[in-house]
């Protein structure tokens, strides 16, 4: 198994825990949850580092690499688009807007690792 992929998978579902934690205890975005997807998308820019020297060091995307990256790019997105939405509306169901964030990542992670193997998809 991929480091990356283990690193990202726990990083992406202890931020969606805390976050559906804190929306079902009422609470609205605090520091833990809003730092939470922050800590998804650091891990996101890592990722997209080690990729680029994966590519550059010659180990290719044996599936369609556009798909790859787009995936990657979109990916990005979604978290600072979830905190965006926790700023603006401070509410506890921002809390599930941040804990989808992790688990849209978490999906899309595992979809970029297919495709970096080769793996059709399903």
């Amino acid at each position: 198994m991929d480091p990356f992929l283990l690193v990202g998978t726990l990083v992406c579902l202890l931020s969606a825990v805390l976050c559906i934690g804190a929306a079902l205890l009422r609470q609205p975005p605090n520091d833990i949850t809003i730092l939470s997807v922050a800590a998804v998308e650091l891990f996101l820019l890592a990722y997209a580092v080690g990729a680029v020297v994966r590519q550059v060091a010659g180990e290719p995307v044996l599936g369609e690499a556009w798909e790859f990256w787009g995936y990657l790019l979109t990916a990005l997105v979604v978290p600072v688009g979830a905190f965006w939405w926790a700023i603006l509306e401070k509410t506890r169901w921002s809390n599930f807007v941040l804990a989808a964030a992790g688990l849209t990542v978490f999906v899309m992670l595992f979809r970029m690792e297919q495709i970096w193997d080769g793996v059709a998809g399903l």
